[in-house]
């Protein structure tokens, strides 16, 4: 394909993960299987156009998923029913993505969102840790890995000011570990992430309403802990003195404060009024919201606020969408291959023999916390080892382990997976903006803090087995 017909083509094609969105809304609403199917048929059209244009490692994805139907198609008569939840899976994980990226695309344009990381960043040195990474946890709570981006990128035009190579140097360093901490920290609560949404979703009788509490504690342990590392390092040389920051925190936040508050708020009152569950609150919220963002945004000169949102809305679906085909391919196969892997590896692991409930339930809590991001470093997406893994285990009653506490391990796993992985998203964004490899920013920058909250966080997990 020539470039001008490729990019229409994709830009075109960006139409079909917006309507996978619909379709999973409807879904989540009715509970109608011809809206998931319909769904699942559009999300694997999206991914066979977009397999096209994106990396080979993406399509090698690809390859092992159309392997693993074969695999099925031989060896199981009901592979056909395995594969369409195994591609239910994949929709509904491409559905939440392009609703996330729906607000936070109304988000990077607003400047009183761009002004409240500004603040954050020029903090003085002894606040700045503190801002940048209680910051970063609530931008990314909206914003997911756009957070790192718009923090990370404020950061290191801050830091370019400083005359010190080297206090540069490390100014940078420390700014990105504690955007990417704060990042992190959120895994182990949000409604809107993928860590908690997967985890429940694999997880029966699990549900966030009663891993939210646990989870929030979680993250501030991992934020607390953080902070505490970073006051054992110490800034080689002179900072170059900065004017004292004299603006009001709660000013400067208040337009973050109030968007978390709609969108935490809202989706809680779906959840309970409604009677759906978190991600279809999450699916039908967040787009809600983000359109409501950009109508309240002044629009360019000669423009109508309906026509701007028109034509944010074309853009964001015809050039955005499509612009994302690397991760929606690799996010939809993620949910897919775990899915179906699982749904074909049981058998095999029961045909050994294997007796999953005479291991010590502190073992498989102990275990979830560390084997993702284990899997992590060797380029395994979280959702892709949540979704093949933990199915392999028998129900949390037959184990005796509660399903909120197995959640908290499964969730905190994810948090330490999303700090060090050199693969996943979050890590390499801060490597680009710090200017490191992704390795060096994941093990390099975190290595002591992963053992030191992988420590912390396990206790805490076993202590809710006991408790709950």
């Amino acid at each position: 394909m020539t470039a001008p017909r490729e990019s229409r083509i994709f830009g075109l094609a960006g139409i079909l993960p917006a309507g996978v969105v619909l379709l999973m809304i409807a879904f989540e609403y009715t509970g109608q299987t011809g809206f998931a199917l319909a769904a699942s048929v559009l999300a694997i059209i999206a991914v066979a156009i977009f397999s096209f244009g994106v990396r080979a490692s993406r399509v090698a994805f690809v390859v092992i998923a159309i392997g693993l139907v074969f695999w099925a198609a031989l060896t199981r008569s009901d592979w056909a029913a395995a594969t369409a939840t195994a591609a239910q899976r994949g929709a509904m994980v491409m559905a939440l993505f392009a609703a996330l990226t729906a607000i936070r695309n109304a988000a990077m344009t607003a400047p009183e969102i761009v002004e409240c990381g500004r603040f954050l960043a020029r903090q003085r040195p002894g606040l700045r840790y503190t801002a940048l990474t209680i910051g970063g946890h609530l931008f990314a709570l909206i914003l997911i890995y756009g957070s790192i981006s718009l923090l990370g990128t404020l950061a290191t035009e801050s830091a370019v000011h400083e005359r010190d190579p080297e206090i540069r140097r490390q100014r940078t360093r420390r700014m990105m570990i504690a955007i990417q901490r704060g990042f992190a920290s959120t895994l182990c609560w949000s409604p809107l992430g993928f860590s908690m949404i997967i985890s429940v979703s694999v997880v029966p009788g699990a549900s966030w309403a009663a891993a939210a509490l646990p989870g929030i504690a979680s993250a501030l342990m991992m934020l607390v802990i953080g902070w505490g590392l970073d006051a054992l390092y110490k800034t080689k040389g002179t900072p170059q003195m900065r004017p004292k920051e004299t603006e009001r925190w709660l000013v400067q936040l208040r337009p973050l404060l109030i968007l978390l508050g709609a969108v935490m708020i809202g989706v809680a009152l779906l959840h309970a009024a409604a009677g759906v569950e978190v991600i279809g609150a999450v699916m039908s919220l967040v787009p809600a919201i983000a359109v409501l963002w950009v109508a309240a945004q002044t629009p360019p000169t000669g423009l109508t606020r309906l026509a701007h949102v028109r034509l944010r809305t074309s853009r964001f679906v015809m050039e955005e969408l499509p612009g994302y085909r690397g991760e929606i391919v690799l996010l939809f196969m993620a949910g897919f291959i775990g899915s179906l892997g699982a749904y074909l590896l049981v058998p095999l692991v029961q045909a050994q023999g294997l007796d999953m409930t005479s291991i010590p339930p502190w073992v498989i809590i102990a275990a979830m916390v560390w084997i993702i991001p284990l899997t992590g470093q060797l380029g395994m997406n979280p959702i892709l080892a949540v979704s093949l893994l933990v199915p392999i285990l028998p129900a949390p009653d037959v184990m005796g382990i509660p399903p909120t506490a197995m959640v908290i391990a499964i969730t905190s796993g994810w948090a330490l997976s999303g700090a060090t992985s050199p693969f996943t998203a979050s890590v390499m964004l801060a490597a680009s903006l710090g200017g490191v490899s992704p390795m060096r920013a994941g093990l390099g920058w975190n290595g002591v803090y992963i053992l030191v909250a992988g420590a912390v966080l396990t206790l805490w997990s076993l202590l809710l087995m006991s408790w709950l």
